[in-house]
């Protein structure tokens, strides 16, 4: 199965299994967990979830996850899409997903993902990744804790530097 990079409840990232298959929609669907397109959930969800599959949705940039809100409690993983790493719209769906929509889910950050994004991945709320660049962990650790102090208020519920002087 493939691997992913994956933000445990410490802090810490480590690299874990995949049990989801990415499926496009002309292929068709093998057994098991899949990640399919918001318009192939649309279609097929409710057969997919009915037949006690987990699913997880992908999201593209010009797609709104407002779409999603009814259905967030029966789905497992939202993969945000990053087409290029100068696309940001994945930081917005992110951080709507966790802070609007409570979601619980797995957020994953999927397509041109880099290292260098992880600090701001996770202040946005995502907690899996699939690195286009080949990085480890112990890398992507090293980023997403580069910085000691944040100045805003975000999903990952860090304190702004002004509140720690409080």
């Amino acid at each position: 199965m493939p691997t992913r990079i994956k933000l445990q409840a410490d802090g810490a990232f480590v690299l874990a299994e995949d049990p989801f298959t990415h499926v496009g929609d002309d292929a068709g669907l093998p057994p098991g967990d899949v990640i399919i397109s918001l318009t192939r959930f649309q279609a097929e969800g409710d057969r997919l979830l009915s037949e006690g599959r987990s699913v997880g949705v992908r999201i593209e940039p010009a797609e709104e996850v407002e779409t999603l809100a009814y259905d967030l409690p029966r789905i497992a993983v939202v993969a945000v899409a990053f087409p290029k790493y100068r696309d940001g719209r994945a930081y917005t769906a992110a951080r709507l997903l966790r802070e609007r929509y409570g979601f619980k889910g797995e957020i994953r950050a999927v397509g041109d993902v880099l290292r260098e994004q992880a600090g701001f991945m996770v202040r946005t709320g995502m907690d899996a990744f699939e690195p286009a660049d080949g990085s480890t962990p112990e890398q992507w650790a090293h980023v997403a804790h580069r910085q000691r102090h944040v100045y805003q208020r975000a999903a990952d519920s860090r304190l702004p530097a002004f509140a720690e002087r409080e």
